[in-house]
């Protein structure tokens, strides 16, 4: 028995459907706090170093750079360049030196020279490294995860300061930022085609690697 001629609905064609696809919704940035309270407390911290400092009574308001700003001025440039307070006074804040540390047992110092900078133009650009990379990060990876990276790549950048250095005062949060920078060029490495701060972040690393052959800490 043949077969009647097919009806046009079941003569119709259909387009093959599209693949559903199942993609996982994007976790929520982090809100970024410990980076910028990270940044109020090294600039506080420099402040009162300044005002520790008090150079018109240990040095001479004649000598002193931006006398105007009376305790808070800085030394002259011929003991620090980088506009900040005289070595004795960081050390009294907690600079690293290996024989405070090994001969004295000062182990803190370790810690503390993380939160200490040598001047004005070593501050401003530590700063800037630290909200640039900092905060893209702890957005990313939580504050928990960042501020355990910051802390350990400070103090194990204290330990090599402290024994390359052995001579040398050393102050200042490269240790801690070059641990970020780290794990920042890790996750360009790991999305480079989706990152799109190629340019800016291995800039400030190259910046970061310069200023070491300048400075340390």
């Amino acid at each position: 028995m043949g077969k009647g001629p097919r009806s046009d609905l079941e003569a119709a064609t259909y387009p093959d459907r599209a693949p559903q696809y199942f993609y996982p919704p994007q976790p929520k940035p982090w809100f970024p706090w410990l980076v910028p309270t990270i940044f109020i407390v090294d600039v506080a911290l420099f402040a009162y170093t300044m005002y520790v400092n008090d150079c018109p009574s240990t040095t001479g308001i004649d000598l002193c750079v931006f006398p105007s700003l009376g305790r808070f001025s800085f030394q002259p440039l011929s003991q620090n360049p980088l506009f900040g307070p005289s070595t004795t006074t960081l050390e009294l804040m907690g600079a690293l030196e290996w024989r405070l540390v090994v001969k004295k047992g000062e182990w803190w110092r370790l810690f503390s020279c993380i939160w200490l900078h040598a001047g004005a133009i070593h501050l401003i650009a530590n700063m800037m490294s630290l909200l640039f990379i900092g905060v893209r990060l702890e957005q990313e990876f939580g504050f928990l995860k960042i501020g355990l990276l910051y802390v350990l790549s400070g103090f194990g950048g204290s330990l090599l300061s402290s024994l390359n250095l052995q001579s040398a005062m050393s102050v200042g949060a490269s240790g801690a930022l070059f641990g970020m920078l780290g794990a920042m060029l890790s996750e360009l490495l790991t999305n480079w085609t989706i990152y799109s701060n190629k340019v800016p972040s291995n800039y400030i690393f190259f910046c970061k690697i310069c200023e070491q052959f300048t400075h340390q800490g």
